[in-house]
């Protein structure tokens, strides 16, 4: 359906990691960790209240050398099945993975509660010691969990269900999407296949598009409403055994942000919800629509998109990289020189992108499907901005080097937008100009604003399956299109159809509460770039420091570096009217033109 892009063949080289799934040294690492887990155990337990500062540095080094092998053998499994969840062998090799996370989780749970287990006073001290300074933050932050922190055969309890319990059914989720198939136009296409056709100009192909994905998950209706319902009452009870307050209060916590700060993030967006509307009707005028409805919010406003080559992609985002500053563009391009990409499309591979860290003793790895549109380009260059951002912050080890899911999406929300900035000054005619600032208004709409509509959505299903029960197809249904006519208002018409397009979104499962750190992080970057380009003196070496810094201090602290500070509405309402500016322009343009 589509013409090629140069990305069929550009599959990721894992020998970083391992060979081969059936790999020797796979297997032997697999022993190994469990031999290091176990002598780990040996070593400390019960003896962490008596280390002080230097044999507390000693033990953390070697709990993150555990942790390290075991990100390793985790992330090979992994990476291999999510290009292919069709392959049985591969979906084994994932389920050994998780069932020795298990066990090695299991052995080295006491290590946290022993830790948490030291009085306040004995504990701040070692905190401040110099021989513990490399890891204040995390020994600061872990603190937190002390009320939530279960007895040790209870955790291990938790942890040996887990590979039988929430692991077993979001493997499941996603091995059922990845091998469903959709009818279009007489032939057979994969869920990415088809939702890409929602980005065309065709809108009859666009409806028939949305049909046909309508058709295959109204198939897999009753499958996928009992896995949201059973991954709901896990959460549910995993949060009552814990004493976590809500739903969301276990990821907040995670995310070193206050609970106040996200309902702050929440109110204002959801305030600003009649730009949305605005731009919706400004779209509609230009498309020539009597009204448009969901499967039109991602046409492009030229009938001919052009497609962008992977090459093209690859200068594009490269290029953008490294006029910001050498380093990122350098570190940029690693990951097309040695193969650390996977961009094509093929049967059996799960839809979306990401970019794994894997292990910090190796290095990340980007998946995606490219099908050669501005906006992969865009995801492209997403990904990239979390794969330099894993990369420049690997020093910070194990247990510092991973941010807290708000602070994670701000490289890959900043390259973006030097990608996008890059592209509008190489391009002259107003036409598309305007056609890319329209698509760039849509990527901006679908992070913020209707990220924050699907966490009214989570916080909703999650509530109410934990007030009333098992919920239905029908009520998951009801909540869905309440919440998202809540977005759209009268600007977009939502069709009967679009109530089940809550069941394919893996974030929903994969991570609850994910959704929100877009919005954090798209509007924590339009407030960064806006400085960027008031005063690019030192920007760059600043931004780049940032990013190093990884999870090694609180997103507040990191943030208030760059001159931003992330505490209250005026931050949240700055962005939004960054937002209403790019709006603004496209109006002026759509007159012009």
């Amino acid at each position: 359906m589509s013409e090629n892009t140069g990305a069929e063949q550009v599959r990721w080289d894992l020998s970083d990691l391992y060979d081969a799934p059936d790999d020797k040294k796979l297997k032997e690492d697999k022993e190994r960790l469990l031999a290091m887990a176990e002598r780990f155990s040996k070593t400390y337990k019960g003896n962490v209240a008596s280390l002080d500062a230097a044999g507390l540095r000693d033990a953390l080094r070697k709990y993150e050398a555990v942790h390290d092998l075991a990100q390793r053998v985790g992330s090979y499994a992994y990476l291999n099945w999510s290009t292919n969840t069709e392959n049985a062998g591969l979906g084994k090799l994932v389920q050994e993975s998780n069932e020795l996370g298990s066990e090695i989780s299991q052995l080295l749970v006491f290590f946290d509660l022993e830790w948490l287990a030291i009085d306040e006073d004995k504990a701040r001290k070692l905190i401040d010691s110099p021989e513990l300074a490399f890891y204040r933050h995390y020994l600061k932050t872990s603190r937190k969990y002390k009320p939530h922190m279960l007895t040790e055969a209870e955790e291990q309890l938790l942890s040996a269900k887990t590979v039988t319990g929430s692991s077993a059914w979001v493997r499941f989720f996603d091995e059922s999407l990845g091998a469903a198939r959709f009818q279009l136009d007489g032939k057979e296409y994969t869920e990415q296949e088809v939702l890409s056709r929602m980005h065309e100009s065709d809108r009859e192909l666009r409806r028939q598009a949305a049909a046909s994905l309508t058709e295959g998950f109204r198939g897999m209706s009753r499958t996928l409403t009992y896995i949201f319902n059973t991954l709901l009452v896990d959460k549910a009870t995993n949060d009552k055994l814990r004493n976590y307050p809500s739903w969301i209060t276990s990821r907040n916590l995670s995310n070193e942000i206050k609970d106040e700060t996200v309902e702050s993030l929440v109110g204002s967006v959801t305030d600003a919800y009649p730009l949305v509307q605005r731009f919706y009707k400004l779209k509609t005028r230009m498309l020539g629509l009597p009204e448009m409805t969901e499967y039109d919010r991602y046409a492009p406003i030229l009938e001919n998109e052009s497609r962008v080559t992977w090459n093209e992609a690859r200068a594009l985002v490269v290029d953008a990289y490294q006029k910001f500053h050498p380093e990122m563009g350098e570190v940029a391009g690693k990951f097309f020189e040695h193969n650390w990409i996977d961009a094509a499309i093929r049967p059996g591979k799960r839809g979306g992108a990401y970019s794994a860290s894997t292990a910090v003793s190796v290095h990340p790895y980007v998946f995606m499907n490219y099908d050669g549109r501005v906006r992969d380009v865009q995801t492209l260059a997403h990904e990239l901005g979390h794969g330099v951002h894993q990369y420049v912050s690997r020093d910070k080890g194990v247990l510092q080097s991973g941010t807290p899911l708000t602070t994670a999406e701000t490289a890959s929300v900043f390259g973006e937008m030097l990608v996008f900035q890059d592209l509008m000054e190489r391009l002259t005619s107003k036409d598309e100009k305007l056609a890319l600032l329209i698509g760039k208004i849509d990527d901006t709409i679908a992070t913020v604003f209707r990220q924050i509509s699907m966490n009214r959505f989570e916080d909703a299903i999650h509530t109410e399956r934990r007030r009333a029960g098992e919920l239905t197809t029908a009520r998951f249904n009801e909540l869905w299109m309440q919440t998202q006519r809540d977005l759209y208002g009268d600007s977009v018409k939502l069709t009967d159809d679009y109530a089940l397009w809550w069941c394919y979104i893996p974030h929903f499962l994969h991570t609850p509460g994910y959704v929100y750190a877009y919005a954090f992080g798209e509007l924590l970057v339009l407030a960064l770039y806006e400085r960027y380009q008031q005063s690019r003196n030192g920007f760059a070496d600043a931004y780049m420091e940032m990013l190093r810094a990884g999870g090694s201090d609180s997103p507040e602290a990191i943030t208030s570096k760059m001159g931003v500070d992330i505490n209250g509405a005026s931050f949240w309402n700055s962005g939004i009217i960054l937002i209403e500016k790019l709006i603004e322009q496209a109006e002026q343009l759509a007159n012009e033109s």
